[in-house]
């Protein structure tokens, strides 16, 4: 008797040990009975096992344990056709985690997290591409317009070329096309993968080399016209401060010489009076004045040779200083 109640022990111990099962934390347990995912009450719904210990049928239930947190999905750069069949290389990411874990497990082969995360890519894809095939590029690379950035005043010189104004025209929809991939892929994706989408995003939209060097020369030739255009109005206002400098230069030189001469003249009046009133006087002294006036003028310069008559009026004070007449 006692022989057989040891082997019945360790039977019954293996028995208790296989029937019981934990569930790590963060992760979900579902139990497959003879092929069959284990329902909830006979009803459409996996029966769920939390973390923690637990109990199950051994050797007919087997235990699937299935990553309960959010997961990142960081898909590959692909390549899409826009509206005006133009090339943009889109790399974006998908958060998302399971919501009905027997559904997942059924349609992704047994749990495969690479498999769902294919199925999940494939989705994204096709929505993704339909609607950036709905829209142009200038859509798809800009935000909402934000009215409150625009200029308050009407004459703010803030827009200077014609591509920013356009810009500022354009109501851009990326943030719309990243809520309409999500809306219409978490739909499609709860319904097909038992997946709960939580977030899309796109990270990074770029140009294929061939169009973004096109792009670069047609940005490249607008900066050049307008500091073509900076310049001719550049070297346009710089011939009207010329010329206004020069009206200004003209016009107080004008002023100056006309004022000097008015000061001349008044001056050259002033010393015709004065020598009037000095010969009046005394005719003789104002003579012989002006006649030394007229000699240092005349002998100022060694080199000056005068022919002259010896005898006329302009010596006759050399030879007589009272003045009187030269013979």
């Amino acid at each position: 008797m006692r022989k057989l109640l040891i082997p019945a022990v360790v039977v019954v111990l293996a028995l208790l040990l296989m029937s019981m099962f934990v569930i790590p934390e963060g992760e979900r347990g579902i139990v497959i009975r003879f092929g069959k995912v284990l329902k909830e009450n006979e009803s459409s719904v996996a029966q769920i096992y939390n973390p923690g210990l637990h109990f199950k049928l051994p050797l007919f239930d087997r235990v699937k344990t299935l990553d309960a947190r959010i997961q990142t999905m960081d898909g590959r750069a692909d390549r899409f056709v826009t509206a005006e069949k133009k090339d943009v290389i889109i790399d974006s990411y998908v958060k998302w985690r399971i919501q009905d874990f027997g559904r997942y497990y059924l349609a992704t082969g047994g749990g495969n997290a690479l498999t769902a995360e294919a199925l999940l890519e494939r989705k994204v894809t096709d929505v993704l591409r339909s609607e950036i095939g709905a829209r142009e590029i200038k859509q798809i690379v800009s935000g909402p317009r934000n009215d409150d950035v625009l200029p308050a005043s009407s004459d703010a010189d803030v827009v200077t070329t014609e591509a920013a104004k356009e810009a500022l025209e354009v109501d851009g929809q990326r943030d719309q096309i990243m809520a309409d991939v999500l809306t219409d892929t978490r739909k499609s994706a709860a319904k097909d993968l038992g997946v709960y989408v939580v977030d899309f995003r796109m990270k990074k939209i770029n140009l294929p080399d061939e169009i973004s060097e096109s792009i670069y020369r047609r940005m490249r030739a607008e900066r050049e016209s307008v500091a073509r255009k900076h310049r001719s109005q550049g070297r346009e206002k710089a011939e009207v401060i010329r010329a206004q400098a020069e009206l200004e230069v003209s016009t107080i030189l004008a002023e100056a010489d006309k004022t000097a001469r008015v000061t001349r003249g008044e001056a050259d009046a002033k010393a015709a009076k004065i020598y009037a009133k000095a010969y009046n006087e005394d005719p003789e002294f104002f003579t012989f004045l002006r006649s030394l006036q007229a000699y240092e003028k005349s002998f100022n310069d060694k080199n000056d040779v005068l022919v002259l008559d010896p005898s006329s009026d302009f010596f006759k004070y050399m030879k007589d200083p009272k003045g009187a007449t030269a013979k």
